[in-house]
């Protein structure tokens, strides 16, 4: 068993921030999880386009406006007036002055500000294409250098260890729900550990990896949604999953992300004949539109007309030298593709990209449960709304990373402190009788039913009946993975599939019960607003 101040299970740019915030003070030990055996391997380490601060023209009244804008009407206005406010003082304090992330410069030595999609001014600072990349590597060497933080690698949280859910105390029924930190299975050693926390924070990213198609990493897959859930955190939103309209459409390289960037620089997106099409489906911002719209753009010219792609062209609006310049990684892998954008257009199609939703949060990150946090992807501080802007989730992890650290702060050091319970009310992890292992291609074949399931039932266009499908099938194969979870010896991609049809499930029943189209949850059959809902 292990004990420990704070327990983050997550090394993306959230987990990271609060773990950094968090060691200024000496005395605090902090314990940070990643199931990747690289604590660099996370969500943030695949974010190309870049990270929100404050360009020339710009204001924080303008960067809500947009936000509230992009969210469909669902965004918190609080969220959205904290994350325009603390956002580029944090970026500046912490990215730039403490981690010394060199962002891309004009070349008189200014600060270069780019723009995205249903953005109003240029506020996106950016490491050619590769800015999460270049955030993730800066963080996490400077966590390195704090001997309070440890890095513990290659485990994966079980379950979060909640009282009185896992107390051999009866009279601990009468008590409210309390974080007291997480079972982790070892993988290397194929054991479970109880690690006890005052706080535990979660920062375990998105769920992309429900998806069939998805530009996330294979550790998307709703592990934090999923165990939160199961704790009896309030979860909101989950019917926003929000599908990037260009991911890549070439064998071997499906998935990859191709940035919003590329049309805030000029790239327009073009039927397989060379048609521009944005102009009809949104004439305001054309090519520059809200990505749901985008998105749902290039599906129906998909669906309508046939294609299996559609085009996105950067070669007619920027020099070679510029583009790999601009994006030498997306250059790159493109190339290895068989794709030179300098000369040709790129194929891309939709894929699901953020979840919008999550654990609900407030302003300090605190979940519906005492001592339990939430930050970054996995959570929902109501920022998002029911579509979230470009280049908010990466300054919406520091913020809240940040801000969670210093109330957990202020917390640890009020009098009395909060204290663990008695190591004796905490069982350990029981897996006696279990004789079987876990077999890796029932285990595949179950995660790919999943992922067909949400993407044609649960994707980019729903409806009632669609959703219903779904619900029907994912809680058959909940039933049947449950069975197979509680008679065979833990797995990380067992523990993962239990994971995946609870989030898969949570995000089902949101969309069926959510009848209005409203942001990236679009339902062909929606009601319209004052009509009855049954």
């Amino acid at each position: 068993m292990k004990t420990t101040d704070v327990l983050i299970i997550g090394s993306g740019i959230a987990g990271a921030a609060a773990a950094l915030e968090l060691a200024r003070n000496p005395r605090r030990h902090i314990t940070l999880l990643t199931r990747e055996t690289d604590p660099r391997e996370s969500n943030t380490r695949y974010a190309q386009g870049g990270i929100i601060g404050r360009g020339p023209g710009d204001s924080a009244d303008l960067l809500v406006r947009d936000i509230l804008e992009a969210g469909a009407g669902a965004s918190s206005p609080r969220a959205a007036r904290l994350l325009a406010d603390e956002g580029p003082r944090l970026l500046e304090e912490v990215l730039i002055r403490a981690a010394r992330i060199e962002f891309d410069r004009t070349p008189n030595g200014d600060l270069a500000y780019g723009r995205e999609a249903a953005h109003s001014r240029n506020r996106i600072l950016h490491v050619g294409d590769g800015t999460g990349r270049a955030i993730i590597d800066a963080l996490i060497s400077a966590i390195s250098e704090r001997p309070n933080i440890e890095v513990m690698t290659g485990l994966t949280a079980v379950d979060l260890i909640t009282s009185p859910h896992h107390s051999h105390n009866p009279l601990a029924a009468y008590e409210p729900i309390v974080c007291h930190g997480a079972y982790v299975f070892e993988r290397e050693r194929r054991t479970v550990h109880r690690t006890l926390a005052t706080f535990t924070i979660l920062a375990t990213g998105g769920l992309g990896r429900l998806y069939r198609n998805t530009t996330n990493p294979p550790g998307a897959r709703g592990d934090g949604l999923a165990m939160a859930h199961r704790a009896g955190a309030r979860i909101v939103n989950a019917e926003y999953v929000q599908f990037h309209p260009t991911a890549l459409a070439v064998p071997g390289a499906e998935g990859f992300l191709i940035s919003e960037a590329v049309r805030g620089e000029g790239g327009l997106l073009l039927t397989p004949e060379g048609r521009p099409f944005m102009h009809t489906y949104a004439p305001e911002w054309k090519d520059l539109a809200p990505r749901d719209i985008v998105a749902r753009a290039i599906h129906a010219e998909m669906e309508e007309r046939g294609y299996s792609y559609v085009l996105l062209d950067i070669a007619s609006r920027l020099s070679p030298d510029a583009i790999r310049a601009r994006f030498p990684n997306i250059y790159a892998t493109c190339l290895r593709a068989g794709v030179d954008i300098t000369r040709e257009p790129i194929p891309v199609v939709p894929a699901a990209h953020y979840f919008c939703g999550g654990v609900l949060t407030d302003e300090w990150g605190r979940s519906s449960i005492p001592n339990l946090y939430a930050v970054g992807e996995v959570a929902c501080t109501g920022l998002h709304g029911a579509n979230r802007l470009a280049s908010t989730s990466l300054l919406e992890g520091l913020v809240w990373g940040v801000r969670a650290a210093r109330d957990i702060e202020a917390r640890l050091s009020a009098d009395p402190a909060p204290i663990l319970p008695p190591a004796a009310d905490i069982p350990p992890w029981d897996e006696s009788g279990l004789t079987e292992d876990s077999d890796p291609a029932l285990i595949q074949g179950d995660m790919q039913t999943i992922q067909n399931i949400m993407w044609h039932y649960v994707g980019l266009i729903r409806s009632g009946d669609r959703l219903s499908r779904a619900i029907r099938e994912l809680r058959h194969l909940q039933n049947e993975i449950e069975t197979f979870y509680r008679t065979t010896k833990l797995s990380d991609g067992l523990i993962g599939l239990r994971n995946a049809v609870e989030a898969a499930l949570i995000i089902a029943q949101a969309a069926r019960h959510n009848r209005q189209s409203r942001g990236c949850h679009y339902r062909v059959d929606a009601v319209e607003v004052g009509e009855r809902l049954l």
